[in-house]
């Protein structure tokens, strides 16, 4: 196609956060790297509306919630962010729902969302309320209408609410992508893929418990996404085994309690009672630490802000490389991680908290910083400086803490961990120790920091796969994408009711053919076994291409033209389920061609980018926002300079307006 105007084409596969952060990247950046001699096409292939896709859409139970407070969740830029592209400041979930409230100083609200009920929580929200997903899928549209207003002239943007089942195309041509129930593909330039969080088809394990539930007419689930998962078959008091107490879990106790007309009432002491509708199964749930993920904090920090990375950032990552030989996520990388983590704790502890320690900040910080994580010198310097053990950082501690306890009988666990939850939910509500925010600030820090170390290559085979994937992944989620307080609360008070029974840690699972009921077991209750009619294996899929439900990742994956990560080493091989992008741009890695695709791309959480949300707490420099800046202005330059060669389709699209 030539002409004055002619046309390029950029086909984005899934339309949710991923993407639409993307789009609102090429907006800011178009005004100085697009063509404007050109026209630019960019077609959204996803069967959700754009904007909250499908993990965040409108279409969910009301009493979902998201693990973020409202004005911890923001979708652009702003003076923190090192990006090349231009930061373009927006609001924070917080700052939008407060147009609706009269609270924001803004004289013209933004269009009020259609629901009565999301509108009638924007209201009322506040920072500091964890606000339901549906309010946030309000958020995101808004946030996709917003770049759509903001894109060029020159640049438009079509929906297909379909799926993209295919792409096809040579690397120096025109790429086709096939569409459910359309019969010609759309014809791009560039594809994107953003299809975020996907399903998976069960692993062998799954399938044999699945066999076991049909043979005996039980009941199994298994990893899905909570708010997709059909759990009408559970029947009332049926007893049933949850594996995983994460957000998961969460979720489903919801469903299944308040979900089936159970309701709480506050009483005077501040605990809650479960008002049982006598539709409820009964739920017995365990994990390998055999406790839930640590209660959100619901404070703001007390002192500055720590200035971060001080430990772990680019130039310690630079030292590492620079050593040039295998690293052990263990005992090379995670000292250093630690020592980040440390800072930020004591860095709010003495700036907010100084009656509690015993040396002004500038000694011990000066000692601090030359020290080994884990030395003598190191731990004697915390013990003088801090008093009390209670404000001191032990992260083993925090990792286990059920290690070496156990309990002749279930009802004296329970006592121990309603204890636990307590204090815990106690801890993160009380502004006294606000040292766990910083500890939590640290620990985002880190983790920012570890895709470079992840991309070079140098982490062994065995870190990655029990370290990176295994331990790190699992720390990370129960140290800092716990549910909010008022969660836990709930969850003790249906331990209270007698709805819910703590298994402990270690869980092991097994079917018994004779009783026709699975069984756990746990390592905390020993010599105790539950016996119980259905089985909810209470996480998310893990990633995997072998397995994965999406038709086009599933067809690429087949026809060896995209590569799983891979790590090799001396004793160990490690198959992350992942798919391999190169680092330098998050191309996919086409084995056929022994090098990145020229015209394919892949983002979020299915890539082996192990970038964070799509989404992020304002003032962080979200990794995943200048991942989103550089490839928009990549694609702009290529689309910009490439000679048109491709044609628009617009069948059965969706011209979107503002």
């Amino acid at each position: 196609m030539s002409g004055a105007r002619s046309t390029a084409v950029l086909v984005v596969v899934g339309a949710g956060p991923r993407a639409t952060g993307l789009l609102e990247r090429i907006a800011a950046n178009a005004p100085e790297l697009w063509n404007t001699v050109r026209t630019l096409r960019v077609h959204l292939v996803d069967p959700h509306p754009p904007g909250p896709g499908r993990v965040w859409r409108h279409e969910q139970s009301a009493l979902l919630r998201m693990n973020s407070m409202a004005e911890d969740v923001t979708m652009f830029t702003d003076e923190s962010s090192t990006i090349d592209g231009p930061v373009r400041p927006g609001p924070s979930l917080a700052e939008w729902a407060a147009q609706f409230s009269g609270r924001s100083p803004r004289h013209t609200p933004y269009a009020e969302p259609t629901d009565p009920e999301v509108l009638a929580e924007l209201r009322t929200l506040t920072g500091a309320d964890f606000p339901t997903r549906r309010a946030q899928s309000a958020y995101l549209g808004w946030v996709f209408r917003r770049a759509l207003a903001q894109l060029p002239p020159t640049v438009t943007v079509e929906w297909h609410p379909t799926t993209a089942t295919a792409v096809t195309g040579p690397p120096d041509g025109p790429q086709q992508v096939h569409l459910a129930g359309r019969a010609a593909p759309l014809t791009a330039d560039l594809v994107v893929l953003a299809q975020g969080h996907l399903g998976s088809t069960p692993a062998a394990e799954h399938r044999d418990h699945a066999a076991f539930a049909r043979r005996h007419g039980r009941f199994h689930l298994p990893p899905e996404f909570s708010a997709d998962a059909d759990l009408s078959a559970l029947r009332p008091g049926e007893h049933v085994i949850l594996r995983g107490f994460g957000l998961a879990f969460i979720d489903l106790m919801t469903l299944l309690t308040e979900g089936r007309g159970g309701t709480y009432r506050s009483e005077s002491d501040g605990t809650l009672t479960y008002l049982p509708s006598g539709r409820e199964p009964v739920l017995h749930v365990g994990s390998r630490r055999g406790v839930p993920y640590h209660s959100k904090t619901r404070y703001r920090l007390q002192g500055p802000r720590p200035p971060l990375p001080r430990h772990f950032g680019p130039e310690a990552v630079d030292r590492l490389l620079a050593e040039g030989r295998p690293l052990d996520l263990r005992r090379d990388v995670w000292p250093l991680m630690a020592k980040e983590i440390g800072f930020g704790h004591y860095h709010e502890l003495f700036h907010a908290h100084p009656g509690r320690t015993a040396l002004p900040w500038s000694g011990f910080i000066t000692a601090y910083d030359r020290l080994d994580w884990y030395g003598d010198d190191m731990a004697a310097l915390v013990a003088t400086a801090v008093p009390d053990p209670a404000d001191r950082l032990d992260l083993e501690a925090l990792d286990h803490p059920l290690d070496a306890l156990t309990f002749p009988t279930p009802d004296a666990f329970q006592d121990h961990l309603r204890d636990h939850i307590a204090q815990d939910v106690t801890r993160r509500e009380d502004p006294e120790f606000s040292a766990d925010l910083g500890a939590f600030l640290a620990l985002l820090s880190v983790y920012g920091q570890l895709p470079r170390l992840v991309a070079s290559g140098r982490l062994t085979a065995r870190s990655v796969a029990d370290g990176l994937d295994g331990w790190w992944h699992g720390f990370f989620s129960f140290l800092a994408s716990g549910p909010p307080g008022f969660r836990l609360r709930q969850l003790l008070a249906l331990s209270r009711a007698g709805i819910v029974h703590f298994l402990g840690a270690g869980i092991r699972i097994a079917t018994d053919e004779t009783t026709g009921t699975f069984t756990a077991t746990s390592t905390t209750v020993p010599g105790h076994t539950t016996h119980a009619m259905a089985l909810i294996e209470a996480y998310l899929p893990g990633p995997s291409l072998a397995r994965t439900e999406d038709p086009l990742l599933r067809g690429l994956h087949r026809q060896g033209a995209l590569a799983e990560e891979v790590i090799t080493g001396p004793i160990h091989t490690h198959r992350s389920g992942l798919l391999a992008v190169s680092p330098a741009d998050d191309h996919l890695i086409d084995p056929s061609l022994g090098s990145p695709h020229p015209r394919r791309i892949a983002l979020g959480a299915p890539t082996n980018s192990r970038a964070v949300a799509a989404f992020a707490r304002p003032r962080t420099n979200a990794p995943a926002f200048r991942q989103n800046d550089a490839v928009a202005r990549a694609i702009l330059r290529v689309l910009s300079a490439t000679r048109a060669g491709t044609a628009t389709s617009a069948i059965n699209g969706r011209p979107l307006g503002v």
